[in-house]
This record gives structure tokens, sequence and C-alpha cells, in this order.
């Protein structure tokens, strides 16, 4: 009887390689070769979960997203917010990517945003995360409290948490500092 293959769960194994690759080597050093050998994959079992190098990535970028969505869902149900104030702050800081677990994803997220400066394809698939990500603090926040403008604050709070990911990778700034400054936002936010 010939072997039944999970399709879906080959392209987030081939994902979660390409993902490996970026964080170590960084995104021009992803080749369909590597990503099959560290998949543990043939490449014809790659080229089959995807026509091109440009669609494996944009179901990588993708992968992290939901990863990233799915860490967040997971701390808002094990932990649940005082109140909608903090569910904001808790999904502000899962979104920044500031804690150790978080730093391969969070170079690999910042790779992907680099190649989106010149991947036409690559944009449009960050521009629509971050117009679901800045939908959903709105609603968060105009739950939260009476603010005059509840899409403004979202897309600064978005904002300042991708600038700190980046400020914590490069090491400007050490993951407590950006931890206060996202917080002293968010104190901010609600007085």
């Amino acid at each position: 009887m010939p072997k039944q293959v999970d399709h879906e769960e080959r392209r987030r194994r081939i994902a979660d390689a390409v993902c490996a690759l970026i964080d170590e080597q960084g995104l021009e050093a992803v080749s369909l070769r590597d990503v099959a050998a560290r998949a543990e994959v043939s490449m014809g079992a790659v080229q089959r979960c995807f026509r091109s190098k440009d669609e494996m990535l944009r179901f990588a970028l993708a992968h992290i997203g939901h990863q990233v969505t799915a860490r967040a869902r997971t701390r808002l149900l094990a932990a649940p917010a005082q109140s909608p104030a903090s569910t904001v702050g808790h999904l502000a800081h899962e979104i920044a990517l500031l804690q150790t677990h978080q730093r391969a994803q969070a170079r690999v997220w910042l790779a992907f945003l680099a190649a989106a400066a010149v991947n036409p394809a690559l944009a449009d698939d960050l521009r629509g995360s971050y117009t679901d990500l800045e939908a959903l603090l709105t609603r968060l926040i105009a739950d939260a409290g009476d603010l005059p403008d509840p899409a403004a604050e979202a897309r600064t709070l978005l904002a300042l948490a991708d600038g700190l990911t980046a400020h914590v990778l490069i090491g400007h700034r050490t993951p407590e500092e950006a931890e206060r400054l996202l917080h002293a936002h968010l104190a901010r936010l609600w007085r």
C-alpha cells in the first residue's frame, strides 16, 4: 500500500526548514537544494509542494505570521487579561518579538521585511499581515478605552513594536529596555 503523505504537514515542514536557513544564513542563502536537505525531503517533494522559490518563501512568511498569532492566542488563553487594556499589552508584547526564545522568528521576520522592499509579492503579503494586525489592535484599543482615534493608536503601537524588534536584534536596545519602552507607551495610552 502506498505511503500517505500529508501535503500540508510537508509544506509546514519545508517552511520550518526555510525559516531555519534564513535564521542561520539570511534570506539570500535559501536554495531549493538546501531547503530539501534541511527538511529531509527530496528536491522533487519541495517542487511538488511549491511551484517556485517565490511561492515557497511566501508560504514561509505566512507560516511565521501564523506562529506568532498562535503564540499570542495561547498566551491570552493561558493567562487571561484582567482588562481589555492588558489584552492590548499582551498582544503588543507578542508582536514585538522581544523575548530570547523569539529571536529566531524576529530575525526571519525582519529578513522578509527587508526582502519585501524589492519584492512586490512579499510586500503585498506583509501589507496584508499588517492590515490584519492593525484591525485587531484597533478593535481591542476601541474596547479598552475612550480614545479619540483607536486606529491611529493601533498604527503607532504596531510601528513601535516593529521598531523595537529591530532595535533589540541589532543590539541598540536590550530586551529589558525595549519592554520598558513598550510598557511606558501602553501606560501613557490608558491615562
